[in-house]
């Protein structure tokens, strides 16, 4: 049986277009599903629609809602938790990714082709600074942190019961999903697909939390801008003692005038800002730890309901006792 789980947040609109592709992939499958449907926090009636719409669907499904909104790959991690599959898929609630896409990973699983099978866009019909900035995200985190990712980058994966079990482990804060599996290892393989454009409402993918995602994929995965200003320092430090030496030199020579006002501001401000550059890279890694030490749980469950006939299922309390 395959788990897909669905992260949602502010996908009201495409709810009833979710649902129906949902329920063409139960027939598709045999039966052989079981959609865990996460909430994560979401302000609009998602949560309702889904309690009004489940328990007819004619889906084996559960349904959790979590204490608000902890981020997409935290509510990942609870689905791939709830679920009882012998095989698990993440989709997203806009189906920008298509879901037939679920099929292919399931026949790749369950053939024991691979461990984990990642869906990788080959083209994408997003507005184009978007397109750009994903492009460039991607190209720099090949060349900096995982050199084997796919140039298009990756959204949505499949994976095996013994994998779901090892990510479920961690007890590092829910940062990239992605980049985690690939640091596992283990067999993969890779599914092209076109990836659509958004259908209805707004991406709750602001700017702000592209930025986020993109320094917690780098700063979790890579001790690069540790490296780099480490170098930064070594090379700023063979400067200064080059240049002290042909001031001195010329200081003897007596070809130094009175020191002017203008260098030493310059000499204040460059090095000032890039103190400040470095502390703020410290502080990224510092934070991290803080993230680490403190073993907070990465998601609390408030509800849980199961719809359908699922001899494996867990009752809502044991889901949300397992989450902490």
């Amino acid at each position: 049986m395959l788990s897909l789980v669905i992260p949602v947040y502010k996908n009201e609109d495409n709810l009833d277009r979710l649902l129906a592709a949902v329920e063409n992939l139960h027939h598709t499958l045999d039966g052989q599903l079981q959609v865990v449907f996460v909430v994560d926090g979401s302000p609009d009636r998602c949560l309702d629609i889904l309690r009004e719409r489940l328990p007819s669907a004619g889906i084996r499904s559960r349904l959790l809602s979590l204490s608000r909104n902890f981020g997409s790959f935290a509510a990942i991690l609870a689905g791939l938790k709830a679920g009882s599959g012998d095989y698990f898929a993440v989709l997203a609630a806009d189906l920008q990714e298509p879901p037939d896409l679920m099929v292919q990973f399931n026949e790749i699983l369950s053939s024991n082709q691979a461990d984990i099978v990642f869906g990788v866009r080959s083209r994408r019909a997003d507005p184009w600074v978007s397109e750009f900035l994903s492009n460039l995200f991607w190209t720099i985190y090949r060349l900096f942190v995982i050199h084997n990712m796919p140039k298009g980058g990756i959204d949505v994966f499949g994976c095996t019961r013994e994998i779901r079990d090892r990510v479920v482990e961690f007890r590092e804060p829910p940062t990239n999903l992605i980049a985690l599996l690939f640091w596992l290892g283990f067999r993969r393989q890779f599914v092209p697909y076109e990836r659509q454009a958004r259908r209805e409402g707004k991406s709750a993918w602001s700017v702000a939390k592209k930025l986020r995602y993109s320094l917690d994929s780098i700063f979790n995965f890579t001790d690069l801008p540790i490296r780099l200003l480490l170098y930064a320092g070594i090379t700023g430090l063979a400067l200064s003692i080059l240049c002290s030496t042909v001031v001195l030199i010329a200081r003897f020579l007596g070809n130094i005038p009175i020191s002017g006002y203008t260098p030493i501001v310059l000499a204040i401000m460059f090095f000032g800002g890039f103190t400040s550059f470095g502390f703020g890279i410290t502080g990224q890694y510092l934070w991290l730890t803080l993230q680490n030490s403190r073993s907070r749980p990465g998601y609390v469950v408030a509800s849980a309901q199961e719809y359908g006939s699922d001899p494996l299922f867990r009752s809502p309390e044991s889901i949300a006792q397992s989450s902490r």
